[in-house]
């Protein structure tokens, strides 16, 4: 098995980012949703919310972030230098509030604009833990960014490859592995290999993760990540295929267990 790509998404919900690497901390890799667009109470607005954030195009930089959008003028966005934190929340419900510095005016009127209603951009200075362990059990422990639940997701190629023969039977259109916004793409093993592999230690290339669970997954891999159109697939057909329990799951959480640099092409080994 190996590694055969990996991706970031500066700003939880915007358009990836394609790496040759990327250096992998506990809380996840460099770069990865560090920053949250949220709305007036403080939670944060995601595709499950508006399909516009597929248009969201940021890149990082030292020191911060590069914005850019069809229709809108580029700008640059440094990280809060200080200031007084303000809390906010990954979800409305069942997330907890965590501390988070404000972008400034300037990306938050950029990002109205984009979005065609009212929103703050904030940065989250420390990845802490933002919901409770509850009856999980492979917990991320204390540190994560502003992902879901997880620090890293990762999707297997040959699962995808086996869900669009599903969706071919159907008589629907194949998706592509964007529509499931994976951070680590791995190729070489069997489709649903990754259901065997919960709860055991993953090594990717230096770099060892504990498999934490399947990802159950929503309503945003109905969108498309270049157009922001949504239809009813894969969700439909992982539902006749791939519930469990209520929960329609493609990909693996994975916590980090040490840090370091991660490239393409790392063998991978599940470790008993």
């Amino acid at each position: 098995m190996r590694l055969t790509s990996i991706h970031t998404y500066p700003i939880k919900g915007c358009h990836r980012l394609d790496h040759d690497g990327a250096f992998v901390h506990r809380w996840g890799l460099a770069g990865d949703r560090r920053w949250m667009v949220v709305d007036a109470d403080g939670v944060g607005v995601t595709q499950r919310d508006t399909t516009r954030l597929v248009g969201l195009r940021a890149s990082v930089r030292p020191g911060g972030l590069s914005l850019r959008a069809d229709g809108q003028p580029d700008l640059d966005v440094p990280e809060p230098a200080g200031g007084e934190p303000v809390p906010v929340r990954t979800f409305r419900s069942r997330a907890f509030p965590v501390p988070a510095l404000p972008a400034g005016q300037d990306a938050d009127d950029w990002l109205t604009a984009l979005l065609g209603r009212p929103v703050r951009l904030v940065w989250l200075a420390q990845p802490t833990r933002h919901l409770a362990a509850g009856s999980r059990e492979h917990d991320t422990g204390d540190q994560v960014s502003f992902a879901d639940a997880y620090p890293v997701l990762l999707a297997n190629a040959a699962s995808l490859d086996g869900l669009n023969d599903w969706l071919a039977e159907a008589g629907e259109e194949p998706v592509p592995m964007t529509r499931f916004r994976p951070n680590l793409v791995v190729s070489g093993a069997p489709a649903w290999a990754e259901d065997d592999w919960v709860g055991r230690p993953l090594r990717i290339g230096d770099r060892l993760f504990r498999a934490a669970g399947p990802c159950d997954r929503c309503v945003v891999t109905t969108t498309d990540q270049e157009t922001g159109v949504r239809t009813k697939e894969p969700l439909r057909t992982l539902g006749r295929h791939r519930n469990v329990k209520q929960k329609l799951l493609f990909g693996l959480n994975l916590v980090p267990i040490d840090s370091g640099p991660l490239a393409v092409g790392a063998p991978i080994v599940v470790e008993p």
